[in-house]
């Protein structure tokens, strides 16, 4: 079976464990918030792993920069979105956390990569 580019980029594939990740949390949250946070975390995590993919399949590097910048700024979407889940008392303080350190390794990451494709 054929492999795309983008499967093979260890960003997409960690972004893939975070969308897991995060639909494995949001499980737990009140029923009330399927069509609010929930609903929101979830199509964020899923628009990094789109957008990264989405970018593998651009043909300049320019273009393939603009989607990991996208990507990026989804990750700072579902951080907002799980300090308010935090807050609203969702999610505890020690899986914040984990999930602060995840997302940072992988806006790293993205971020390096956009930068090797701008210098390209």
């Amino acid at each position: 079976m054929y492999t795309y580019k983008f499967e093979k980029l260890e960003i997409w594939q960690i972004s893939r464990k975070l969308v897991k990740n995060i639909y494995q949390t949001t499980d737990s949250f009140p029923n009330n918030e399927k069509f609010g946070l929930t609903n929101q975390l979830r199509r964020a995590t899923i628009s990094v792993s789109s957008n990264i993919a989405e970018g593998a399949g651009r043909n300049s590097n320019k273009e393939k920069a603009r989607f990991f910048e996208i990507a990026y700024s989804s990750l700072l979407e579902i951080i907002n979105q799980l300090i308010i889940s935090n807050n609203l008392g969702f999610i505890d303080n020690d899986t914040l956390n984990n999930y602060r350190l995840k997302i940072n390794e992988l806006s790293n990451k993205i971020n390096s990569y956009h930068k090797k494709l701008l210098k390209q």
